[in-house]
């Protein structure tokens, strides 16, 4: 049992280094471009968006589409503002 709890682990912090990384290369672009949104921000909306999936699949919510969901709203009203 722990071999598999280790494995989710590393498997999780993989998932949110590569989400960091998205982060840091659209919010690099984001700055190229002189944008509003630039890069801290998406390396907090990516890493912020992983980590609410992961936590939401880990507590069990019945269906995690509808956190998903509401992750991408989020992200529409950052572009918003």
């Amino acid at each position: 049992m722990e071999e598999f709890l280790a494995k989710s682990i590393q498997n999780e912090l993989i998932l949110i280094c590569i989400s960091i990384i998205i982060g840091v290369l659209i919010g690099t672009e984001r700055e190229y471009r002189n944008k509003s949104a630039g890069l801290r921000t998406f390396i907090l909306v990516s890493f912020g968006s992983c980590l609410f999936t992961i936590l939401s699949i880990r507590i069990g919510v019945g269906n995690p589409d509808r956190l998903a969901a509401n992750i991408i709203t989020g992200i529409g009203f950052l572009g918003a503002g």
